[in-house]
């Protein structure tokens, strides 16, 4: 017990000559009870070890007041192996400091348990070295989910809707790691199905979950049919909200007050144009107001041209210019 007092004794010392008040290693004690048994030397080891990896010492402060077991890691036999895993996988420099300081756990994953055989399932779904470095640094906590479990279950969740041709998945995953954070049964599969029953296709829904993946991780009460409900009040009718959806899918969780209301009030009030014109081109909704629509607008009302919405935006504002023949000073 005496041992173990003047290791408390010593990791006091330790943890108040890093900058921790009374109060931040009475919590850190509480959430590791292991830590009092940590000697001096071999907290320092680990701490400045992760200096070394790119973790600034003021966020050092962050990563152990969050997870203060990681002083408890043996360097040599644990730490070491994880980060010259993680650091082979072509990733910038100080790009792992900033991946374990927003997710200090990825540490305590074994190399040949869990890492090898993540990286090997990467690898077989189409995900390139290069993309796997950007994921797990991008997504840290992506180490932490059952190849079993979670990554079986996504797997065949998108495979039952005819993902699952070479490199589809991996493609998906690329596009937005975060999916992997979304129950397939409480949010993908019920947003899956609302999509369905607004008239899409299985092709359709295929291409939305493939471009815009975020789409499919939204909740369906809160944001998606609240979106359908206002686009239906703005005085779009079933089949042209098809048409939105299909041709520009984040129209359904765009903010309705910031996003959809402020534009369909100006192609209509300012722009002069019947609000069906968007089914011909949805992605009018990609373009900001004040970047885009206000100065386009405003040109072509100068030089009393009209176009189609396509015509007037589809193009870069250089061409723009040019292909109607305007000055770009007026911009």
């Amino acid at each position: 017990m005496q041992r173990v007092g003047n290791h408390q004794s010593d990791m006091l010392g330790f943890l108040k000559s890093k900058g921790f008040d009374d109060e931040s290693i009475e919590r850190m004690f509480r959430r590791c009870k292991y830590l009092d048994c940590v000697e001096r030397d071999k907290a320092s080891e680990v701490w400045d070890y992760l200096r070394t990896i790119g973790i600034q010492e003021r966020k050092m402060l962050n990563v152990i007041s969050k997870c203060p077991k990681v002083l408890t890691l043996n360097l040599n036999e644990k730490l070491l192996p994880v980060v010259q895993c993680l650091s082979t996988l072509g990733t910038k420099s100080g790009e792992l400091g900033v991946a374990i300081t927003k997710f200090p756990h990825i540490l305590f994953h074994n190399v040949e348990e869990k890492l090898c055989p993540l990286l090997a399932f990467f690898e077989a779904v189409g995900i390139s070295e290069k993309q796997m470095g950007k994921l797990l640094l991008v997504n840290p906590r992506l180490i932490s989910y059952s190849i079993d479990k979670k990554y079986a279950e996504m797997i065949d969740f998108l495979s039952s809707m005819g993902l699952n041709g070479e490199g589809v998945i991996g493609k998906i995953l690329v596009k937005n790691s975060w999916i992997m954070g979304y129950s397939v049964e409480k949010r993908l599969r019920p947003t899956a199905d609302f999509l369905k029953s607004i008239g899409l296709t299985m092709i359709d829904i295929q291409k939305v979950v493939v471009n815009f993946p975020e789409v499919l991780c939204r909740n369906v009460e809160k944001i998606l049919r609240p979106n359908l409900e206002f686009l239906k009040q703005s005085g779009f009718n079933n089949e042209q909200i098809r048409l939105l959806v299909t041709g520009y899918p984040p129209i359904l969780i765009k903010s309705i007050r910031h996003s959809l209301q402020p534009r369909i009030k100006f192609l209509v009030a300012e722009m002069g144009r019947e609000i069906g014109e968007v089914t011909d081109y949805p992605e009018f909704f990609r373009h900001g107001l004040k970047k885009s629509l206000e100065p386009r607008q405003r040109l072509l009302k100068l030089k009393k041209i009209e176009c189609s919405l396509s015509e007037m935006l589809e193009c870069k504002h250089k061409k723009f210019l040019l292909k109607f023949e305007l000055v770009e000073g007026f911009s």
